[in-house]
């Protein structure tokens, strides 16, 4: 694993136990957890809205847009969790879908 022997593994275990401590060791381990369940769930809706993109764009040949960028769905997925934000990206969406019906 990178190189790394059993002793540098747990000498940098130990560097981390006096730099953050053993009450909030467990918390940032459950926050990394999280972040990687996180991240994979993103993953599974991105791959499953691309299969239905697919369907969509070879129904709508007429309308051509390029796909956005994998960053820029991430961070739409990521938004759409703030309850704030959540309320802006649907008004956003209406006022797209208004766009798209004007022209």
């Amino acid at each position: 694993m990178f190189g790394l022997g059993p002793t540098e593994l747990i000498i940098i275990a130990i560097i981390i136990l006096l730099i953050f401590g053993a009450k909030r060791l467990p918390d940032i381990g459950k926050g990394l957890g999280g972040a990687i369940r996180e991240l994979k769930n993103v993953k599974k809706e991105l791959s499953s809205d691309k299969t239905v993109n697919k369907d969509a764009q070879e129904h709508n040949r007429s309308i051509e847009e390029p796909p956005p960028s994998l960053e820029a769905q991430v961070a739409n997925k990521v938004l759409e969790q703030v309850p704030g934000v959540q309320k802006v990206m649907n008004a956003k969406k209406k006022a797209d879908t208004v766009k798209n019906l004007l022209k």
